[in-house]
């Protein structure tokens, strides 16, 4: 199983369903040099979707999804609100509960054959990719991994990336190529104001 989005930034895939979460919050320009930014236009976003759409479509009963122009635009502002509150840090959340917008979407309960309940996206155009969105958070939620879900902290790269850490402490989708350098900057730095310091004294 292929994630376009997230595999041109060469990470690995978050399990289950939370890797359509994090296919679609990699599908914004970001990584070292950018990529382009698969929902800039009808074309490039309708591919992308329909790519991930048939990997979830043997969980799911309903027929593919066309997205017209306006689709495109309202995804792409679900994406980017979503990874605004994805890449805040519980603090700021709390005390800025208005700045990230809280989409909401519907979603049907099936009886599947196996007696479980499952849900599935409902709507038309960009309202069933959030309703997948925002089910596929909840299994995750309810897992326990939606927390592992993280942006890398480096401001040139930004990737959405899956914690696999024991103890869910990084920061850095790849430690080599984000956390050395973004360290030896702040390392640099440090020095620069403590030779600015002696001189001054």
């Amino acid at each position: 199983m292929s994630w376009p989005a997230t595999e041109r930034y060469e990470i690995q895939a978050a399990p289950d369903g939370l890797a359509y979460v994090q296919d679609l919050l990699n599908t914004l320009s970001a990584g070292k040099p950018r990529e382009t930014d698969l929902l800039l236009d009808r074309g490039t976003a309708q591919t992308w979707l329909d790519e991930t759409w048939r990997h979830r479509s043997l969980h799911l009963s309903r027929p593919p999804v066309e997205l017209g122009d306006e689709d495109v635009e309202q995804l792409r502002a679900f994406r980017d609100s979503l990874r605004e509150r994805l890449a805040a840090d519980t603090k700021a959340a709390e005390e800025d509960p208005e700045d990230i917008a809280r989409p909401q979407a519907d979603a049907a309960l099936r009886l599947a054959p196996d007696g479980s309940v499952v849900a599935e996206p409902t709507g038309s155009g960009w309202h069933a990719v959030v309703s997948l969105v925002l089910i596929e958070m909840m299994n995750a939620q309810r897992t326990d991994q939606w927390r592992r879900l993280k942006v890398c902290r480096s401001e040139r790269c930004r990737v959405t990336f899956f914690d696999r850490s024991r103890n869910n402490s990084a920061v850095w989708h790849d430690v080599r190529r984000c956390g050395h350098p973004a360290n030896l900057r702040a390392y640099r730095a440090r020095q620069r104001a403590q030779s600015h310091e002696q001189t001054t004294v």
